[in-house]
């Protein structure tokens, strides 16, 4: 009896994963790199009557790409815990099973939350082209920036990145903590989090963190009229996803102080132009989409992608079933 196939999209597999699936399905990797020209294109000619897919990649998976692979696709596991990228409709109407990897990622991404606070409140952007360039100045009144404790931090979306980062805040000193979601979590409680309207949070938040899925509900979520109701010292910190943000909107908020400072892991597009607005303000700190870029994290994600696959391939559920 053959193997069932299972497509690997992109080769920078890492080899934790390949490990879980080895002897246990025949594992097709293809010599992708992503961004590559003739991405996609590759996918469409290697897809059809594969068992499965791991969609290791940040490309879209259409209906059509689905569509080709044909009636022997049973699973589908992200290498990621958003699923943006992913045909969702198509996929439940194809009765197939679809897997991501969010619990893999909550650590890391609390993590360099966490640094970005630290580093958007207290300039460390301002004060590193200052020492480069020659610059550094010195006064007790010089590159003052914002406190982490005695604040109140707010963040959108208490799953389980935001969880991650308000426990690692709680050694902080934060003053208050609030959320805003759809509902409550019984995991508030235990934080010491209080749940509020969008609006409240935007109010009084001295920290503002995006931790929130993107869809069509979040999409431009923080916009202009988000940013009238924040304080003008607040600091705005995005880990979820870049749409969420109005980037025009966000430009005008920096350049004129309505708030204080902005720290994002993601945007849109990514990557963004090296001359794009944003790169070039001082008080706005862009980072390259690393959340979970660690090796013990990747190999996490990796791991749980393939057992997925393996689960769903068995008739069983998925450990991060969608």
């Amino acid at each position: 009896m053959s193997l069932r196939r299972v497509l690997i999209v992109n080769k920078t597999y890492p080899v934790a994963g390949q490990n879980v699936l080895k002897n246990k399905v025949e594992a097709v990797i293809l010599p992708n790199l992503d961004p590559a020209p003739n991405f996609l294109a590759d996918v469409k000619n290697n897809i059809k009557g594969v068992d499965a897919i791991i969609w290791n990649t940040k490309h879209r998976l259409t209906s059509e790409l689905l569509h080709s692979a044909g009636p022997s696709l049973k699973a589908v596991s992200t290498m990621s815990s958003g699923l943006d990228h992913i045909d969702l409709e198509e996929i439940k109407k194809l009765n197939i099973a679809l897997g991501h990897t969010p619990a893999a990622v909550d650590n890391s991404v609390a993590d360099i939350t966490v640094g970005l606070m630290i580093a958007a409140g207290r300039q460390f952007k301002e004060g590193i082209q200052e020492v480069e360039s020659g610059d550094w100045k010195i006064g007790v009144q010089w590159r003052l920036g914002q406190s982490i404790d005695g604040s109140t931090v707010g963040v959108i979306g208490l799953g389980g990145v935001g969880r991650a980062v308000l426990r690692r805040l709680r050694g902080f000193e934060v003053a208050r903590f609030l959320y805003a979601g759809r509902r409550d979590k019984p995991e508030a409680k235990e934080l010491g989090a209080e749940r509020v309207p969008l609006e409240q949070l935007l109010k009084e938040s001295d920290y503002v963190i995006i931790a929130c899925p993107f869809t069509k509900e979040t999409e431009n979520m923080i916009n202009a009229d988000a940013f009238k109701l924040m304080k003008p010292t607040s600091v705005l910190v995005n880990i979820g996803r870049g749409e969420i943000i109005d980037h025009t909107a966000l430009l005008s908020a920096l350049q004129s102080k309505r708030i204080f400072a902005a720290a994002l892991d993601v945007t849109y597009p990514e990557p963004l132009p090296s001359d794009h607005p944003l790169v070039k303000l001082p008080n706005c700190l862009i980072m390259p989409h690393i959340g979970t870029a660690t090796i013990s994290t990747r190999e996490a994600m990796a791991k749980m992608a393939a057992n997925n696959i393996l689960l769903a391939l068995d008739g069983k559920t998925m450990i991060c079933p969608v």
